[in-house]
């Protein structure tokens, strides 16, 4: 199976890509029977590819090489391609009428180019990848905590002006948003939160891979990330199948649920080691241990130093 995995390269995905924009082009020639699945499942092929390539291509730097995993600009560029690419699938089937896919594919394509133009460029270190993917870890994560908070808050907004509207008090001096408007902004928080916090649970696992040369998935960061990940997605995928009419309630109380993960996440990552850097604990020496180990016999001298010939 890993055999066969590893014959994937950038064609493969490209090409998915490409049918998938020449289907969204067969629309000008009226009805096409059977399109539609073909899109799905054309983008679905694409995106496993990508996302196999990009892993096997990191895997494959050995640990010993001071070379950043997924620390190139062919890398990067192909990672904001994948980004295009999930994020049109996710519109796609949210909205299957729309020919977003015009937009989307040849900026998914033309980013899939640029990773050509730009392989020869070196790769950064390792310790600057390290700090790159760092920076994006934190700031990803910081987005997605302010956006739960933020959903947290039109969430309990959503539930205190629902009830007013039921005793009608809502036309008292104590105004508050509509209940459309909290729903609106409850829903893009959680979208935002969900991608956000995807993104900094990705870059903090890129972070530790090029840090420790391997991927401490035990770690209590990244589990509660992946809970919390977890959690937001299950959320997101809730918001979007449940009917209208139910919807606006439904989703105020997830929003207060996923501000609950992000409590436990967050007391979890504080409570531990997660974020520090081992580089910076200070380690024993090698050096010292073996002196303490090693001594010369007390009757023997050690061998002169011999010098080479030809000089005195």
């Amino acid at each position: 199976m890993m055999e066969l995995l590893r014959q994937i390269s950038v064609t493969c995905f490209s090409a998915s890509y490409l049918v998938v924009l020449v289907l969204e082009a067969l629309r000008f020639l009226g009805r096409v029977p059977g399109r539609g699945l073909a899109v799905i499942v054309m983008m679905g092929l694409g995106i496993f590819t990508h996302v196999t390539y990009l892993t096997l291509r990191a895997a494959s730097i050995a640990n010993e090489a001071n070379v950043g995993r997924l620390a190139t600009w062919t890398d990067w560029s192909l990672m904001v391609a994948l980004g295009l690419a999930i994020a049109f699938f996710a519109f796609y089937l949210r909205r299957p009428d729309t020919v977003i896919g015009l937009f989307f594919l040849p900026a998914i394509l033309a980013m899939i180019a640029l990773s050509r133009a730009v392989s020869h460029m070196p790769a950064f270190e390792r310790s600057e990848a390290v700090e790159v993917w760092r920076g994006v870890h934190g700031a990803s994560m910081m987005l997605g905590s302010a956006a739960v908070l933020i959903g947290f808050l039109a969430g309990a907004m959503y539930l205190v002006q629902s009830r007013r509207l039921k005793r009608k008090q809502a036309g008292s001096s104590l105004r508050l948003p509509t209940l459309e408007t909290l729903q609106n902004l409850n829903r893009s928080c959680l979208i935002i939160s969900t991608a956000a916090v995807g993104v900094g649970l990705v870059s903090g696992v890129v972070m530790n891979w090029n840090r420790l040369g391997v991927i401490p998935w035990t770690d209590g960061g990244i589990v509660l990330s992946g809970v919390l990940f977890l959690w937001l997605v299950s959320a997101t995928l809730v918001e979007y199948f449940y009917a209208p009419a139910s919807r606006g309630r439904k989703v105020a109380y997830l929003t207060l649920a996923s501000f609950g993960f992000l409590a436990l996440a967050m007391t979890g990552v504080l409570s531990s080691s997660h974020g520090a850097d081992q580089s910076d604990v200070p380690a024993e020496t090698p050096i010292q241990n073996i002196d303490s180990e090693i001594e010369l016999p007390e009757n023997k001298v050690a061998p002169e130093m011999t010098t080479p010939r030809g000089q005195s």
